[in-house]
């Protein structure tokens, strides 16, 4: 090798050349790393969206699930102890008709039909912040506190609202203002709760999809506890104003362990409406 090749080799503007093909690899090798660590927070966070149709909250609350098959727990009375903390049922989330039989279709009258087409998402009154209704849930918790004469539901979400049904006896008041939960009485048949309901106004929807109703709604709800960790709801919907004919959904909720319900505010800082667009697809 001669003297000339060597200071050519030796060139600075060479080296320079050499330095920036480096950095030029090395940036390539950051932006792939960058774009395959955002393609994995994107896949998680779609995971999270719909491994369990609810979100983070929802599928946070399914690592809470006790999943106990012990013995149903009873009161003095001989009574199912329906007491608890309680995880919400998808299906009475997004669209109700995942809670029918298999087979079945909701029975909507035409205008019902054509309604529930036309709800957005932005327009659910539920998204406003308004109470969920029966048998709506939302993906928070919810507590049942059960005594001889009384039973309240107790909602973390939407508007951290209640339900009293009543179990003294009474019969249902003559003449009741429209409510989201309506006046619910209640009676036990073997180890069934069954929950007689009437009373609505006609502005909450049953579901994300935006399935309507009207004030002639009459719901009847049978709630059993088969064993320690579960609880099941059979809710049968009679609305002639919306519905051709009365229809039943079925529910199935997880006991929740080692938390609580919380305070949860839905209108205070409410910054998700601007960001709703189209409607709501998951079931």
């Amino acid at each position: 090798m001669s003297k000339s090749q060597v200071r050519k080799d030796k060139n600075p503007m060479n080296f320079s050349r050499a330095t920036a093909f480096l950095k030029s690899i090395a940036a390539s090798f950051f932006l792939s790393a960058a774009l395959f660590m955002l393609v994995c927070s994107l896949a998680q966070a779609q995971k999270l969206l719909t491994e369990e149709g609810g979100g983070q909250a929802l599928t946070a609350l399914t690592r809470l699930q006790s999943n106990s098959t012990a013995p149903t727990p009873h009161n003095a009375d001989g009574t199912p102890d329906l007491s608890g903390l309680w995880g919400p049922d998808k299906n009475f989330m997004y669209d109700i008709s995942s809670a029918l039989k298999p087979g079945e279709t909701l029975p909507l009258q035409e205008w019902a039909a054509k309604a529930s087409k036309e709800h957005m998402s932005k327009d659910d009154p539920n998204v406003r912040c308004r109470p969920s209704g029966i048998p709506r849930m939302t993906p928070y918790p919810w507590k049942i506190i059960q005594t001889p004469k009384l039973i309240v539901f107790l909602y973390e979400g939407g508007t951290h609202g209640y339900r009293q049904i009543f179990l003294d006896g009474r019969s249902h008041s003559k003449d009741l203002d429209p409510t989201y939960y309506g006046e619910s009485i209640g009676h036990w048949e073997g180890d069934t709760l069954v929950v007689d309901t009437i009373g609505f106004n006609d502005v909450f929807w049953f579901d994300g999809a935006g399935h309507p109703h009207t004030e002639k709604l009459h719901i009847i709800e049978r709630v059993r506890r088969p064993d320690l960790g579960h609880l099941t709801m059979d809710v049968t919907i009679d609305d002639p104003g919306a519905y051709t004919r009365p229809f039943t959904v079925y529910g199935h909720m997880a006991q929740l362990v080692n938390t609580e319900i919380m305070e949860y505010i839905c209108d205070e800082n409410n910054v998700d409406l601007p960001h709703i667009v189209g409607k709501d697809s998951r079931k």
